[in-house]
């Protein structure tokens, strides 16, 4: 009866850590025969788990969604990490979530062993979580977007630009990136046959979704790209500044910017913004002499700028 307890446990794991199982691929694992996995199939049923199985050679065992929630097994790393997750997602970033975070970090709690409890108590204790004001995201959109992804599926949805245009998109979905408050999605757009980053509190997505699809190698490492993005195309303008300073030093500060060389004492910072005040007033934050290239516009806004806090010192 214990070998069999243990055994459905760690068929249950096997379940929940990979989508897709063939029965002569548990039975591999579980070292048994596919028949007692069909029995140990039944026995998961007539606890309440809804395991679906799918005749033929190519069918197999999924754990699929029930009725009501049944237990998840994890273990003291996945517990610590849930634990952690869920103490951020309480503090905001996703709309409606953070009060279920709270209920749900309350009950993970209470049945951690006590050693992994000192460790979430401690990092939870000595982390200062700063709010973000970046829009929230309805959890509804990010895990349609994630289960796409996962099972690499298509999907549809309307975007809204910068100019609050909205255009339909249908894009083979790839990564979930979460960066200082946004949410944003890597994806192959499918109409324009190239890599995009969209901003996902600007996503509606459509339903039904599209077809599967056959996964393309990423061609570049995803933080960087999402990074490059976010600092020029992803916002309303996009400016190019000399910097009078070589782009090794300035690639040494956490601006997140993208610093193209052009000699060994200067360099090309190119940032992006929704407004120009405020690459201004950040590109001044810099420290280093620079000259702007584009656009005019931003231009006139140093200018004016520089005549603001020349009038703030003038009579001292």
């Amino acid at each position: 009866m214990l070998e069999t307890s243990a055994r459905l446990l760690k068929l249950l794991s096997l379940l929940q850590a990979h989508k897709d199982w063939s029965g002569p691929e548990l039975a591999d694992r579980l070292g048994v025969s596919t028949r007692t996995v069909r029995n140990d199939m039944e026995r998961l049923r007539s606890l309440g788990y809804p395991v679906h199985a799918t005749p033929g050679v190519a069918g197999g065992y999924r754990l699929g969604a029930g009725a009501a929630l049944p237990p998840l097994l994890l273990d003291d790393e996945e517990a610590v990490a849930v634990a952690v997750g869920l103490g951020r997602a309480a503090g905001g970033g996703v709309a409606g979530i953070e009060e279920s975070s709270v209920r749900a970090l309350a009950k993970l709690e209470q049945v951690l062993p006590v050693k992994l409890r000192r460790r979430v108590s401690a990092l939870n204790a000595y982390t200062v979580q700063i709010p973000g004001t970046a829009p929230s995201v309805p959890p509804e959109v990010l895990t349609t977007i994630a289960n796409a992804a996962r099972d690499h599926e298509r999907l549809r949805f309307d975007y809204t630009g910068h100019d609050g245009s909205v255009t339909t998109r249908d894009a083979e979905p790839y990564r979930l990136v979460h960066r200082r408050g946004r949410w944003y999605l890597v994806a192959w757009d499918v109409e324009r046959r190239d890599w995009r980053t969209f901003r996902v509190d600007r996503i509606s997505p459509r339903t039904p979704g599209g077809p599967r699809f056959a996964p393309r190698e990423l061609p570049f490492d995803v933080a960087e790209h999402v990074e490059r993005g976010v600092n020029t195309a992803m916002w309303r303008y996009r400016a190019r500044v000399l910097l009078h300073a070589p782009a090794e030093r300035m690639r040494g500060l956490p601006t997140g910017m993208d610093f193209e060389p052009v000699d060994e004492h200067t360099c090309v910072a190119h940032v992006g913004g929704d407004d120009l005040n405020g690459i201004a007033v950040w590109i001044g934050a810099l420290g280093v002499d620079f000259e702007v290239l584009d656009p005019p516009e931003l231009a006139e806004v140093v200018r004016g700028l520089s005549e603001r806090y020349r009038r703030a010192v003038s009579d001292r």
